[in-house]
């Protein structure tokens, strides 16, 4: 076994949607995978051995943790579930009119959210007898989600992107066109609450703070990435995934390109770029002390039903981590 990274047992047998590592502390190797094999699947990281795995009616597109024990999934069905990963116990908290693409747990409230194509965000309460707490409609079809201490960043077709509050769901605290000029393609929130990052279907990853003053917004930027010239051509691949390190606070990218960078956000620098994967990434996770980052590698359709004929089998890997995602001026313990 490498001890840089090593592979997964038991992959799923069609493209992964997500992985996703278990927040808590005392459990940093529990690790989910959403397949479009309609499964989702658990894993001990450190015993590299599949737990168990939840068949569902269609393709997964989205999970999440609630804590070790309880997680969260939702996709093509359109049905949000429970999922008991100690007693393998499924069960629906309800469903949306269409796909369920993005999900997300708030630790400050409790609550199960989910974002879908019907154009809506709904809160579940999975302790409460009736599940679903409201619906918010929004003006197009949630991409991504995700969530800071109360703030809740939705990224939606049109390059729309709405901020809110939690607390207060009926209208949402800022209104914003997406900074990059194509579709969004990654959402992720930084671990110290200043703000999120996005990738797009054309290399590039925009920077954001949520501060509405002039001078936060004056920080914001954006750049190019996942690009390679070969033979005088310019190559330019989505940036599928976006991850933040829960202790330091860079991010990890990854796209369609294979690849996997490392950047320290402040200072507009990369600090590693992996050596490259026989695929496309669709997903990429930190767990929560950031000694591991799991990276799905999987074809997802770029290259249409051609690419398919010769697309490697799903994989994913368990590369652990250190220094490479510390910035230069780290001033922590």
């Amino acid at each position: 076994m490498s001890t840089e990274q090593y592979e997964l047992n038991s992959p799923p047998f069609d493209s992964i949607s997500a992985v996703r590592f278990s927040p808590s502390q005392n459990h940093p190797n529990s690790l989910l995978i959403a397949s479009w094999d309609a499964t989702v699947r658990h894993y001990d990281t450190s015993a590299n051995e599949q737990k168990s795995k939840f068949e569902h009616r269609a393709a997964v597109l989205a999970c999440c943790y609630a804590d070790h024990a309880h997680a969260y999934s939702g996709g093509l069905d359109t049905y949000v579930r429970e999922l008991d990963l100690d007693s393998e116990k499924v069960t629906s908290l309800g469903n949306h009119s269409d796909a369920v693409s993005a999900l997300c747990h708030s630790k400050e409230t409790g609550a199960v959210i989910s974002g879908s194509w019907d154009c809506s965000i709904r809160f579940w309460d999975p302790r409460s007898a009736a599940s679903q707490q409201a619906s918010h409609k929004v003006p197009e079809r949630v991409y991504h989600m995700d969530i800071s201490h109360n703030n809740l960043v939705v990224a939606m077709a049109s390059r729309i992107v709405h901020i809110y509050d939690i607390r207060n769901m009926d209208s949402p605290l800022q209104q914003r066109e997406s900074s990059l000029r194509y579709m969004t393609r990654s959402l992720a929130c930084m671990i110290d609450g200043q703000g999120y990052a996005t990738g797009s279907t054309e290399g590039r990853i925009a920077v954001e703070y949520f501060d509405p003053s002039p001078e936060a917004q004056e920080k914001k930027y954006a750049f190019k990435c996942h690009r390679q010239t070969i033979e005088d051509v310019d190559h330019v691949w989505p940036v599928n995934c976006l991850a933040f390190h829960p202790i330091y606070n860079t991010f990890a990218s990854a796209g369609s390109d294979g690849t996997v960078s490392i950047w320290d956000h402040k200072v507009k620098k990369r600090l590693r770029q992996y050596s490259k994967y026989n695929g496309a990434i669709p997903s990429v996770c930190f767990n929560s002390d950031g000694s591991q980052l799991a990276i799905g590698v999987s074809y997802n359709w770029d290259e249409g039903e051609e690419g398919a004929k010769t697309a490697e089998r799903p994989a994913v890997w368990i590369r652990r981590t250190g220094e490479d995602t510390k910035p230069k001026k780290w001033s922590g313990p």
